[in-house]
Order: C-alpha cells, then structure tokens, then sequence
C-alpha cells in the first residue's frame, strides 16, 4: 500500500510546495491522486488505487499550525491552514468551528435586538426623545423638536381644554382627534417617555402628509403656524388663545413717501419670520439690511399718490415696529432657477452670531431688542429637492447644545453650538468656496435654512409639567414598553441559554470530528458540516444525493466538496438530524475509478497517436484503404479530447437527474438537439440518407493501419471503405436538380417577359386617379409582387418559384373583402398591388389563382362624372370593424417605443409652429441623418411593430404581417428644442414614465403636470396603454407652481401688503 500511495505522491521533491508552486494545492492534489493511472491498467485497479483516488491517506491539519500534511511518505499537499484545504477530505480547519472554539460571545446566540437600546438615555430628566423618519419627514421632525424644547409654547399647548374626551377613554387606546390633541400626546410622550424614540405617524396623518415626498420645510412652518393659530383661537383661555401670536408674532410696516408732496402712506402687517434673501451677501445683518433697504419707484413703476391724484415717483421701505419673543429668520436657499424653470438651492456661506442687537433695525429704539440663537435648522444636500433635515437646539434650561437627528440625538461638548460636521456633507467641488474664519460667538454655515433666536431675559427658565390626564396616557404607554422590554430580555436569555447548551455540544463532537487511521469513516458534505456551525442557519437533515454517481455512490469528482468523519459523529448527526445516504468505506465506486483510469490512460496515449496518425496519413494509400472526412481530420485530436471529457460529465448529469436536480424537459430537449447538429467523427461525409455522400472533395482515403488508431477513440464512427460506390439516391436528386434549375430559369424569363411593366413597377393604375380607358382592375396582394419580383430579379435558382397566387389574404373567413374603396386609395394601398386586365388574362395562365378580386367603376346615364365603384367580393363590415379595432390595439402593446416629451414654459410650448425647422439643435441634426440609414437600424418604431407577438383575430398569418407593417408610421415626427424623446412599453405605469421624466428633464414626480391631446394624466397606477399614449406620441410637460402638498394644511390668505410688494421679489 506504501508503494501505490508513493506512486501517487508526484510533487516535488526539492524544497517545499509553498505560493511559488507551479499550480494551486487543489489542482496538485487533484493530479497526484490519480498520477497511479499512469503504470496501472484499468484491469488491475485495487482498493488502494481507490482509496488513493478518493484521498483518504491524506493528513488532516491541524488548527492553528502551518502544517504539511502527507500521504505516508509522500510530500506535503498544502501549506496553509488559515482557510479550509478544499482537496484534502480530511482537513475540518476553517469551516466555521472558530466560533465555538474561542471564548464565548453571547451575543452570537441570537439575532434579538437588546432592549436597553430602545430605552432613553439618562432617564427622563437627563435626555430628551428621538423621532423616527417615516420615509421623508425628518423636515417634520426638525420643527417638532424646536417647538417642543419652546417651553411657553408647550406650556400653552398642555393647558388646551381637551380633558374630558381623555378622561372618557380611559382603559383603551387614546386616539387623539384634533391637532392639538396630536401635538398635546406628541409633546407628553417626548417629554416623559421612556423609548428612545416615538412614532410620530398620528401627527403627520392628521396632517394629510405625504410621508413618501420630501416638501418644502420653510411653507411647512408658515402653514402649521397659521393652522396651529387659527385652531387655538376657538380656546377660552387667553393664555393658550394668543400664545402663537405672543411667542412669533411681530409688526413692521410698509412705508412709501412720494417725492412730490412729500406724503407717507403706512400700512401695518403682521410677520410670523423674517424672509431673507442670502445672495450676495455673507453676513446675517447684512440680509437684513436689505430687507429693510429703501426701494425707488419710478417709471412704470411709479406709485399714485391720494394727495397729487397722479403718479409720482416714490420711495418705498418695511419699518420693523415690534419684535416678538421668538424671532424666526428664513434664510431663502431654496430659489427660483427661471433658467431651469425649478428650484436650486444656495450653498453659500452665512455667517451669524450667537448674540443678535436688532435695535439697529427698529424705528422706535427705547426697547430691549437683544436676541440669542436657540435654533439653526439645517438642509444637508446639495438640491432642493432631496437632502437630510437637522435640528441644532439650545435646551432652555440647561443652556446645552443638541442636535436633533430623526430617531439619534447628540450632545454637544461644552455647551457650544458645534457646525462643523455638517458643513462638510455638500457635495465637493473644485470651485468650493471656503469657509471663512469665525471669530468666538459666530458661526459660519452653508446649509442652515433657518435661525431661531430668542429674547434675551434675565428671569428664570420656565419650569413645564405634565397634566395628569396626558401624564396618564404616558405612562400606559411607558407600561407597554417596559412589556415590551422584559419579553425581549428573556427571550434573549433563553437564546443565550441554548446557545451555551449547543457550545458544548458541538466543541465536544468538534474534538471527535476527525476519522482515525484505520478506524470506520463516513463522508459528509461540507456545505452540511458549515451550516450545523452556523448557528443562524439550523440544519436540515442530511443530504448525500447531489454526490452520487450514476451507480449510487460517492462521485470520484465530489471529494473536493466532502468531508471525512469519523463513524461517532456520524451516528449522532444521521440520529439527531436524519437523511441520507450514508457513504462510508463500501460508497466508494470502483466502477467510476476504473472508468476514469481507462480515459486518463487514453489522454495520455493521445498525444503519441496523433503523432503516429500524422505519419501515417503523409503515405500514398495503395490498395485497400477507408474514405475519411477532411474536416474530421484537421480536428480528430480535440474531438476525442472533448469525447473523453464528456464522459465524466455525462456521469456527473446523470446523477443530477437522481438528485432532482436534473433541468427541466425543454432544457433537456433543446440540449439534445444541440448535441445533434454538432457532427461527430467522420459523420461530415455522411450524406442525409445516411450514406457516402457524392462530393469527393470533402473526404480522403487514409490507410487501414491510420483507421485502427481513429477507430480506437471512436468506435461508432461511420466506417466507408474506399471502394464502396456513392449514394444513389445523391446521385438522382443531383441529376434532378440541374433539370429544375434550367426550368426555373426558363420560368422566371417567361414570367419577366409577360409582365415586363408589373416587374419594373411602370405604368400602375391609380384609383385615386381611375384611368380612362377601363371600367375594371384587379387587385392581388402586394406580398405577391413583392414575392415574384425576388425570384424573376435574382438568380432563380436560389430562391424558390412563385407558381400560385393567393388573394385569401386580402378576403376574411367569410370570403368578403376587408379593405374600402376609400382605405385602398390612402392607408391601406400599401397592402396591394393594382392589375391591369391585360395583365390578369396573362396572371391567369402563368399562375394558380384562388381568388379573383377586382374593383368595377358603374357610370350614371347622362352624368358621365359621377361613378360608383364596386367590389367583387364585397366588403365585409363585421370585419372591417374588427380589423381597425385589431389596428388600434396593436398600437397601445407596444414595447420598446418612442415617444416625445415637450417641455411647457408660459403654457406655451418650446417650438415655433410656423417654422419648426428652426429649433432643431446640432444633437437633433444627427438624429435626422440616422433616418437616412437602413431601414430598421436606428428606428425604434420599426423595431417596435416587427418585434413581438400581436394578438390574431383574423384568419391568415399572412395578412396579420400586413397588419403589423400597418402599425409603422411613414415618416417619425420631428423632434424640436425643448423635446426629449424617451423608449416605453405600453404596459409600463405613468409613475415609471415620471421617473423617466425626473431623470431627463430633473423635474420630481410630484412636480409633473402631463397631458396628451388636451387629456391631463393624473392617475399614476394606470398603463400607458390604457393613458392613450400611442408611439410617436407627444406629451407636454406644464411646470407647476411651487406649493406645499399637505391636505389638511390650508393656504394662508395673501394681505394686500403682499401683493402690493409682490413685484420686489420673484414669486415662486
């Protein structure tokens, strides 16, 4: 035994197999595990060649040590252990076991998320609550957050007479009604919940939000302050009644003086923030500045002064007359791009102070007008119509720094307002600007959309609780939570429990894993092996049959994905997980080792024999010899090489077939008729009635000693020895074929001659324009002529002899006509072809005709203008109706189809009518010289009426061609500037036309108005289809205004202020 495991060990013997080798340790171990075949017939294998070949001598290795393993005396096969040894069935390093080897991690035992995660930091009075993001809320939760940490708002909202519906539900879920009651439980929970973070759906619901689209945040705040506002004045208590107005309510007024007289006309407005305008600008005050800047009216723009009674030139500015509690300041980033017709967002640098005097600022300057930043809201993005919401807010009572991050909360160091991090998150650029230096109490940001600041007071922070009916509701929620907590808890610690039961288990059976020398053994598959050390993945009972041969034992091929065990483990995996079979020492097949010797000796004999067959083909054959083919023979040696590689995977696809994992009939049948057209040896000189075939020049006579060789790699070659005659039917139909190739050309001489006009297409009858001379012409199908002309212009022999003419494709099932008088002059002429009578008395005699079909012209006595016309057959309605509808639904299934995009500004159309010439772009240009290429390259509406099947009403395939090629428009529309054409199907929804859109034109979904032939299309779910959208079809795309989305959030009124001063900025 010694010796064959020696005769099988073939690496080198100098130095060590290590990463400088000539091949992979697998591919080493696959080549010396088989290198006895090489002086062992397959006669004589034993069980020690088997043994070798399935490598059960192997070494194991051993866990964390480079080891060698050997075979007996033999040279080590790999040089790692780190990872698992593929080749080697006997190496169980690094399948998994580190994990239940090392020390313990208990959180490796489960996939439960730890309860105290989910629990608030600090307690109650130490941290404050997160939000969770519904998808694209965190703009809602930035505000939520601000307002919460607002104390005299909370205040005012806790005392909101909502009690006695609380009080009626005790018992059962609370379900708030109005929005104060959402905003009373959202303020409780965030206040004294013990989660980490709330669900704030209820909120947002009653809202009418859309939690899928990101809208903007700035109306967001205007429209629920004005609901908000509008909701607490039906409150008795004044206190909460006017809150709104006491914490963000100011006045300035708009002044305009005219320069004649002299008179200044005032008017009082109310402000709940300070709209200001940042470009140009890099500092706060200096956007105030301009807020409040002095506006001349002159021109056109001249004001009409009472006192004049004319129009006069003016001047025209905002006086701040009172400040409120909280001063909200809107830094407008998100701006107008008239350019692009949608927004752009600035991201230009602003630099603000902590501290912020508007006495500077005011008209009456005897007041306390000292402000201190409690809030910056902060957009990170760089386009205003995607990005991340954040809140930086100062605790009231505390003076501490937090930033707001939906469900994450963080704690600034040192009670200081730290930017920082977000300023680096807009996208980079290499025309950045930098940002600039601030000094101690500044700060510097590109991102921050909004700044709150709060009037400076030397009273104490306010101190807010919890009525008992919401601190109530908190608790029961807090009861369900810390529920909610336990049962995780001790779920996890069952897990744990478990786990450390499987730990000794599998670290006791790990240490037995290995099979002994000489002891029983088992083979299991290694992915099995893995998965029972996986403890997310429990395993399924054992299954052995995706490596078995065609004899029902382990493949020889197999090895590299088993592993051997010894027979203990293997008895308490097949009692405790069960499955099978079991493939122990008699698994091992004999019958596949010894067929796998006979096809490694014959490799190794090839090359020799083909050096042999090469000599012997360089002598003349004298006397007896066999026909060969000439290609089999250029390519004899890679047909047997591929012939004896087959055989081992043949084997491999039976036993996949006894896995059930065999592919499916279709596969199976479609792989069988690809084996079929591939030719075998010598089958290429068999002609189709399976004998020599008559041409000589494919095939050459070799030696009887040159066909033994051949013979001995295929022995079900077809054998032809060189004096065996040619096949006589070959011979016959040869003959016959020359016979017919004269009489088609005779044929088509005949035929050109007779209709030498409908050949060359000259003098063709109109019915637009019915000629004089007859009453009467005949109609055949364009296929036909179309048909006829190929085989009269090209060479007849190659293509079939058109004999028979057949009109049933222009008739229905009831033998009508499909086409009118009125279709056969305009669309439908394409369809057929026009006949003179002349002409038809010849058609008859040289072709078969089935039906005759002709148009008759019947005049009027004395009223030789006026005619009627006829058609035999006559029309058939029912069917006609049936083919246009036929027509109509081919158009809407499409797919792959173009159509166009008009971009509206102004509700007028980007194009000029009257010269539309004159806006196609140089990108548009090439498009119109890809028309000039062949027919089908570059259209996609020909593309689209040729692919794919369409549903068939009518009766003849080949008229339902006609139908299809009908589809086709003759000339694609032309596209204009402003149009962008994009490829859809007609099953596709207008929700993924809008996704198209946004991508072409970078305008969101919700920001499309689409209509088609004045039809506006709002329902996204519906099919283009379904929509009317045809190919060629043009789409107009409207910009909207810009507007908040939220159902429940009303649009607050516009004062005459605004519009008298709507002229200064642009309206969004």
């Amino acid at each position: 035994r010694g010796r064959v495991m020696a005769a099988g060990s073939g690496l080198r013997r100098k130095g060590r197999v290590g990463p400088g080798a000539a091949m992979a340790p697998r591919l080493q171990l696959e080549k010396a595990a088989w290198r006895w075949t090489e002086t062992v017939p397959p006669e004589a294998v034993t069980q020690e060649h088997i043994e070798a070949a399935y490598r059960v001598g192997l070494e194991p290795c051993q866990r964390g040590v480079l080891s060698f393993p050997r075979v007996m005396d033999g040279p080590p096969w790999c040089w790692s252990c780190r990872r698992n040894c593929r080749g080697n069935p006997n190496c169980l390093v690094g399948i998994g076991e580190h994990v239940w080897l090392g020390e313990i991690d208990e959180n490796s035992f489960h996939n439960i998320d730890d309860p105290n995660c989910e629990t608030r930091r600090g307690g109650t009075s130490n941290a404050f609550v997160g939000l969770t993001n519904l998808g694209a809320t965190c703009y809602v939760n930035t505000f939520l957050q601000m307002w919460f940490l607002n104390l005299e708002l909370r205040q005012a909202l806790y005392l909101c007479s909502s009690n006695e519906r609380v009080l009626g539900v005790r018992g059962c879920d609370y379900e708030p009604q109005t929005i104060c009651e959402h905003l009373q439980y959202l303020f409780a929970l965030l206040q004294n919940s013990k989660r980490r973070y709330i669900d704030p759906s209820g909120f947002v619901k009653a809202l009418g939000l859309d939690t899928g689209q990101q809208q903007d945040a700035q109306e967001f705040s205007k429209l629920f302050m004005s609901l908000l506002e509008d909701t607490l004045s039906k409150q008795k208590n004044p206190d909460v009644r006017n809150i709104v107005q006491k914490q963000f309510c100011g006045e300035y007024a708009y002044v305009t003086v005219c320069n004649q007289c002299g008179r200044e006309s005032k008017l009082v407005s109310k402000f709940y923030e300070l709209e200001l305008n940042i470009q140009g600008h890099k500092q706060l005050t200096d956007c105030i500045t301009e807020f409040l800047k002095e506006e001349k009216l002159e021109g056109d723009n001249r004001y009409f002064c009472e006192t004049c009674q004319s129009k006069q030139n003016a001047t025209r500015k905002i006086r701040l007359l009172s400040l409120p509690c909280t001063l909200n300041l809107q830094l407008m980033r998100f701006v107008f791009d008239r350019q692009t017709g949608h927004k752009k967002k600035l991201n230009t640098y602003i630099g603000f102070s902590e501290l912020l005097d508007m006495e500077p600022f005011m008209e009456q300057k005897n007041g306390v007008y000292v402000y201190e930043l409690s809030a910056v809201l902060i957009h990170r993005g760089v386009s205003a119509y995607s990005g991340h919401y954040i809140a930086h807010v100062k605790d009231p009572q505390t003076g501490e720094w937090y930033k707001f991050n939906d469900e994450d909360i963080e704690k600034m160091e040192g009670k200081k307002l730290q930017l920082g991090i977000e300023e680096d998150l807009a996208e980079p650029s290499k025309s950045q600007t930098r940002k600039p230096k601030c000094g101690k109490g500044t700060h510097c940001s590109r991102n921050a959309y909004m700044l709150v600041y709060r009037l400076q007071t030397r009273e104490k922070s306010l101190t807010v609780e919890v009525p008992a009916f919401l601190q109530e509701l908190v608790e029961r929620d807090n009861c369900k939570f810390e529920e909610w907590c336990n049962e995780m808890a001790e779920m996890r610690k069952q897990s744990v429990a478990r786990g450390k039961i499987k730990h000794e288990e599998v670290k006791e059976l790990y240490q037995r894993l290995p099979a002994e020398a000489g002891s029983p053994y088992d083979f299991i598959s290694l992915e099995w092996l893995q998965k029972w050390l996986d403890e997310s993945t429990p395993p399924k009972p054992i299954d052995n049959t995706a490596c078995l041969c065609s004899h029902g034992k382990l493949h020889p091929d197999k090895i590299c994905i088993m592993k051997r065990i010894s027979e203990y483990v293997a008895d308490f995996f097949y009692r405790r997980y069960g499955g099978g079979p079991r493939l122990n020492v008699k698994a091992l097949c004999k019958d596949c080792v010894v067929e796998r010797c006979r096809i490694l000796r014959l490799k190794n004999q090839l090359n020799e024999d083909y050096k042999t067959v090469t000599n012997l083909l360089k002598i003349t054959v004298k006397g007896d010899g066999f026909w060969v083919g000439k290609a089999s023979l250029r390519s004899w040696r890679q047909l047997a090489l591929e012939q004896l590689n087959e055989q081992d995977e043949d084997a491999e696809h039976s036993n996949g077939k006894l896995n059930g994992n065999a592919p499916n009939k279709d596969e199976a049948n479609e792989e069988k008729r690809e084996e079929e057209e591939e030719l075998n040896f010598n089958e290429d000189i068999v002609c189709p009635h399976g004998d020599l075939c008559i041409s000589e020049n494919e095939r050459r006579v070799v030696s009887k000693e040159a066909w033994k060789k051949l013979k001995q790699y295929f022995p079900k070659a077809p054998e032809f020895p060189n004096n065996k005659e040619c096949c006589s039917q070959c011979k016959i139909l040869e003959r016959e074929g020359e016979e017919n190739e004269a009489l088609h050309k005779m044929m088509a001489s005949e035929q050109k001659t007779s209709l030498q006009n409908l050949f060359h297409d000259k003098c063709r009858p109109c019915l637009g324009n019915w000629p004089q001379e007859t009453d009467e012409l005949y109609i055949v199908s364009q296929f036909f002529v179309e048909e006829w002309r190929k085989f009269v212009s090209r060479r007849p022999t190659r293509c079939s002899p058109v004999s028979s003419l057949g009109n049933s494709a222009l008739l229905c099932p009831h033998g009508g006509l499909m086409f009118t008088y009125a279709s056969m002059t305009k669309e439908d002429s394409k369809l057929i072809a026009l006949i003179w009578p002349s002409e038809w008395e010849r058609i008859q005699k040289l072709f078969v005709v089935d039906h005759v079909v002709k148009i008759t012209r019947t005049r009027a006595a004395g009223e030789p203008e006026s005619a009627l016309y006829s058609s035999e057959p006559q029309l058939c309605p029912e069917c006609r109706e049936g083919l246009l509808c036929q027509q109509q639904r081919d158009l809407r299934e499409y797919t792959q189809a173009t159509i166009y995009i008009h971009k509206v500004v102004d509700n007028k159309k980007v194009m000029k009518d009257a010269a539309p010439e004159l806006n196609v772009s140089s990108s548009e240009a090439e498009e119109e010289r890809e028309e000039n290429k062949p027919e089908g390259e570059q259209d996609p509406d020909f593309n689209q009426s040729n692919g794919g099947a369409k549903r068939q009403k009518l009766s003849h395939q080949s008229y339902i061609s006609y139908q299809k090629q009908g589809i086709r428009r003759s000339t694609r529309h032309r596209k204009v500037r402003g149009e962008k054409a994009l490829l859809v199907s007609a099953n596709q929804t207008l929700k993924e036309l809008k996704i198209q859109i946004m991508h072409a034109f970078s305008v969101a979904p919700f920001d499309q108005n689409l209509s088609i032939n004045g039809k506006i299309l709002s329902d996204d779910t519906a099919t283009l289809g379904s929509l009317g959208v045809i190919p060629e079809s043009v789409i107009l795309l409207k910009m909207p205004e810009e507007g908040f989305k939220g159902e429940n959030l009303p649009l607050p009124p516009v004062t005459e202020a605004h519009a008298d001063f709507s002229s200064a900025s642009p309206v969004l």
